[in-house]
């Protein structure tokens, strides 16, 4: 079940609500790997779930095993118990040790059978540990619905694991911790499925995001005293940019990120640098993309670069403001194109396809139109 380095999870579909259950279940996910993990479920969801046969249900409280009871009675529930970190979804969301046998008890009662225990810890967790203790417990809440005549076999780890180089814990950190808890509490052969949620790590550097500056203002900063020292009063530059936090950029909001733009345009030694904030095309005081950048001057027109943007960017953008949804190319270099026609045409194919779709020859090379579609290209989109 576990591996040296990397966590041998069996990936799970998590959905919030029936759009992302239709989705998932239209590109071909089966219904038995969906989990209905909404901790806010709606009745009318919930009897979607049991329409289109999604089985798994989560819940953390005595209403949400309520509403299922009554309106999906054969569904199979994963109890989803807090987490001691104060960066986890928890503070708000999961059952604490003292009330879990109390729930499955309920459970018992209405005869809905708990098949598994689910936590998550949050993103910004600095401490792999947390993983650790969070495994412990659910061993014991495995033990208290063995004693209660549930029987369990579904262990989840959450989601949120890290994709890019420079996080504050690695995933291999964070995978070696879970491994070593995973041998002590569900070793291998102890009948366990270990499901993990792994969106973030799949997707986080898997798109780059280039915005435009459609304007861009002086802003003079009150600071009482600086005009006499230096001369002049200081001043930042602010620079609006064709996406903000109510789009593309809305991690800013939801998941305490803070974009560092590359700049298209290398800029000279000598150019110098200003203070600098990047907002959004709402106006609205809480558009703000960054704040306390130093950057060279810079013009309406010009584009900006931001890096793994792929986690919890596009698919949650809204509309808002005049906001419209960006244009996605997709790229890879040759070498990644030559492989991917390996793996998916059969050899006397390779000429033909090779005529019909011909990416470019440098560096990262963008092709308009691909001969595959987008879920299988392992490429940077742009």
């Amino acid at each position: 079940m576990q591996c040296a380095t990397y966590m041998a999870v069996r990936d799970s579909s998590a959905c919030q609500r029936t759009a992302e259950m239709e989705l998932v279940q239209r590109i071909g996910v089966p219904a038995s790997k969906i989990i209905y993990a909404n901790p806010c479920k709606q009745i009318a969801q919930i009897k979607y779930a049991a329409k289109h046969g999604v089985q798994l249900l989560s819940f953390d409280n005595e209403m949400e095993l309520a509403k299922v009871a009554k309106s999906h009675p054969s569904a199979k529930m994963v109890l989803c118990i807090a987490t001691n970190d104060s960066h986890s979804l928890s503070l708000d969301f999961g059952a604490s040790l003292k009330s879990c046998r109390h729930l499955l008890q309920n459970a018992k009662k209405s005869h809905v059978d708990v098949v598994g225990v689910s936590f998550h810890v949050g993103s910004g967790c600095p401490d792999p540990q947390a993983y650790a203790q969070s495994i412990a417990d659910a061993r014991l809440v495995f033990e208290m619905g063995a004693e209660l005549g549930h029987r369990m076999h579904i262990l989840d780890l959450g989601g949120s694991f890290p994709g890019v180089d420079g996080a504050k814990v690695r995933f291999e950190e964070i995978a070696s911790v879970i491994n070593s808890a995973l041998d002590l509490y569900f070793p291998e052969g102890c009948g366990v499925d270990i499901l993990g949620k792994l969106g973030r790590y799949y997707v986080t550097s898997a798109f780059t995001l280039a915005v435009s500056i459609i304007a861009k203002k002086e802003v003079l900063l009150d600071q009482p005293g600086r005009e006499e020292e230096t001369g002049s009063a200081p001043k930042t530059m602010a620079y609006h940019l064709d996406e903000g936090v109510y789009g593309i950029f809305n991690s800013v909001l939801f998941d305490n990120t803070c974009p560092a733009p590359v700049l298209q345009k290398k800029p000279s030694t000598e150019q110098p640098l200003h203070s600098s904030s990047l907002w959004g095309p709402v106006v609205d005081g809480c558009d703000c993309v960054a704040e306390g950048l130093w950057l060279p001057q810079l013009h309406v027109g010009d584009w900006l670069v931001f890096e793994n943007m792929g986690a919890y960017t596009v698919g949650m953008g809204s509309f808002l403001g005049g906001t419209q949804t960006c244009r996605i190319t997709y790229a890879m270099s040759r070498v990644a194109w030559e492989a991917l026609q390996e793996q998916l045409l059969p050899p006397e194919q390779d000429e033909d396809a090779e005529g019909v779709c011909k990416p470019l020859s440098c560096g990262w090379e963008i092709t308009d139109t691909l001969c595959v579609g987008p879920v299988f290209t392992p490429a940077s989109i742009m």
